[in-house]
């Protein structure tokens, strides 16, 4: 006798719906796991996205190693210069919305840089183009000074006594303060302070509920331990945070400021994958994201962190648009799988995202370790990139 079919509670069903496991990409898992072998991170979380879907979600290792806290998906990153896109993003919408234009002069905004002079002596002119591609020659604040501001605003006369570094221009040199200035300019031109401009404009609507310059108690609860790998013994060894970011009292840093997860910054990616849109909503212009995605710097022009004998002087591979780094020309090495016009950024300790284009994926990579030779180039990166593009060339 064949049972009847037994009808399930409609709670049950949800349940079932709710919980049901995030997909994961063979392969990835293992290649993170090996990672956490050898003492590279404690652990990871990592996600593989269309502009539509997630294809992968994974987590690997341990959030905080003396409490043996598991790595979950909503662990709290702080991404550093995973902030720059976002800064750019922001200044980006404003030029869509007619008020600014990229190639005006910083000083239209922010008079006080109508009086900077670069190091021959010249006027600076400097243009929020070169402020968002780090060839403005701006100086850095540094100091006690510095470490006091309170506001975007303190910030900028600091960066004006700072000598310039070199004309604007003529290199590329990376630069904490021109992004700054673009965060700044944002709240000028908006009337809203930074943080408050991206939460309303693009978290809230995005669902990005655990972006922030400022760590709640709910996200603080879920921040994930940093860590940094013992030259000598190649043990990892727990670090601080940086003082200098997520403290209330301290300025909403469009260089390096926030705080985020794998899922939410993958829906930032999806939008930009998606040409601005994501989910039926437009949060860019098809030529705002040009100005993002694509080499706002001259061809002849090296950028990048692969500028030396190491990495096999890579510079020309590369171009920067507006708070990207975008491969011009892919090369053996940890870009080695990516689409000629990939772009994103990556983090002091480790973080990653990268946006292929051609392919329609992005790769977001979530892990916190402060001592990275050279974050770009871990092998921690390229054995999820590996592990991720192979296993979708397999489906």
């Amino acid at each position: 006798m064949i049972p009847a079919r037994i009808a399930l509670p409609l709670s049950v069903l949800l349940a079932a719906t709710t919980f049901a496991a995030p997909p994961k990409l063979p392969g990835v898992g293992a290649a993170m796991q090996e990672m956490v072998a050898k003492n590279e991170v404690a652990g990871a979380v990592t996600l593989v996205a269309t502009k539509n879907k997630v294809l992968h979600l994974e987590t690997t290792g341990l959030a905080d190693v003396a409490a043996q806290k598991p790595m979950r998906a909503d662990t709290v990153f702080w991404i550093a210069s995973m902030t720059k896109p976002v800064t750019a993003t922001a200044v980006l919408m404003l030029q869509d919305e007619g008020k600014l234009n990229v190639h005006d002069p910083v000083a239209k905004y922010l008079p006080e840089f109508a009086n900077l002079k670069t190091p021959s002596g010249q006027p600076a002119n400097l243009t929020l183009v070169q402020i968002l591609t780090h060839t403005s020659g701006l100086g850095e604040a540094s100091g006690p000074a510095a470490r006091d501001a309170k506001t975007l605003a303190d910030l900028v006369p600091l960066w004006l006594a700072a000598p310039m570094q070199f004309e604007p221009g003529s290199k590329w040199s990376y630069c904490q303060s021109g992004i700054n200035a673009a965060g700044r300019i944002v709240e000028v031109v908006s009337g809203m302070t930074f943080d408050a401009f991206l939460q309303k404009r693009l978290f809230r609507p995005l669902g990005m509920k655990s972006t922030t310059f400022y760590l709640g108690d709910a996200e603080r609860a879920r921040l994930v331990t940093a860590y940094a790998k013992n030259k000598d013994t190649g043990a990892l060894e727990a670090v601080p945070p940086r003082p200098e970011f997520g403290p209330r009292d301290r300025p909403p840093q469009g260089n390096g400021g926030l705080y985020s997860t794998a899922e939410d910054y993958g829906r930032f990616c999806q939008m930009l994958l998606g040409g601005g849109k994501f989910k039926g909503r437009r949060y860019l212009s098809a030529e705002a994201l040009k100005l993002l995605s694509m080499p706002q710097t001259p061809d002849a022009m090296p950028v990048g962190f692969f500028q030396n004998a190491t990495y096999g002087q890579r510079g020309l591979n590369y171009g920067w648009g507006l708070g990207t780094c975008v491969l011009k020309t892919p090369h053996e090495g940890v870009p080695a799988m990516l689409s000629p016009g990939t772009l994103g950024h990556g983090g002091a300790w480790g973080t990653q995202a990268w946006i292929d284009p051609v392919k329609g994926v992005a790769y977001v990579l979530m892990v916190q370790r402060s001592n990275f030779p050279n974050s770009d180039a871990s092998d921690v990166r390229r054995a999820f990139q590996q592990a991720a593009v192979e296993a979708l060339c397999r489906r």
